[in-house]
């Protein structure tokens, strides 16, 4: 209940106040687990992007661990749909949670340069997007936001937001190795640049 009424008034917003975009709706899996792997530029990228998905389809976003030390926070996150990793390292727990997750049939929400870039440029992606779409056996959607980053900076107030997502990339059919994990980050992170390039960002 409360997703989606938080869903709701975000939507709202960003629909009247920010005019966004979303593009390659038609690109998301009807149904299914797979994966969104977008850039990460603000600290509104999740709720944007979980907005951009169809109403029927809730994301779930690894998060930093940090966000889970505040009760207040950890509880508005948790109710979100996030659930916790720690950055910089294997973390074992948050990999089985998105497992488990993509098992089920949800969508889960990875950012693959592993922590917000502060420059609005694209960093270098980190293993783990690769690793867990080979494990789970499903596809991952490339994603990009724009205009999340310049809310209240460069003297704009209002900056339009854009969403936009690519067609789904699997893993080398039958591969389940090194080479498949390295193709899917390259192949992820390779449409990610391409999008954000052809939008100017």
């Amino acid at each position: 209940m409360f997703y989606s009424l938080l869903r709701l008034l975000v939507l709202i917003i960003l629909q009247t106040v920010f005019r966004w975009r979303v593009r390659g709706v038609e690109n998301l899996p009807a149904a299914g687990g797979f994966i969104v792997a977008a850039n990460h530029i603000s600290n509104f990228d999740p709720p944007v992007i979980g907005c951009a998905l169809p109403g029927t389809r809730r994301i779930h976003f690894m998060a930093k661990i940090e966000l889970f030390q505040n009760p207040v926070v950890r509880w508005v996150v948790t109710a979100l749909g996030a659930f916790p990793v720690r950055r910089g390292m294997a973390d074992r727990t948050a990999i089985r949670t998105a497992l488990d997750l993509l098992a089920r049939g949800e969508v889960v929400g990875i950012f693959p340069e592993g922590t917000r870039s502060k420059t609005g440029q694209l960093g270098r992606p980190e293993a783990g997007l690769g690793m867990i779409a080979v494990k789970a056996g499903v596809p991952v959607v490339p994603a990009i936001l724009t205009g999340t980053n310049k809310l209240l900076a460069d003297g704009r107030l209002l900056p339009r937001f854009t969403v936009r997502f690519a067609a789904p990339v699997c893993g080398p059919p039958g591969r389940t190795d090194k080479e498949a994990v390295e193709y899917i980050n390259d192949k992820v992170f390779a449409e990610i640049a391409r999008m954000l390039a052809e939008e100017g960002g």
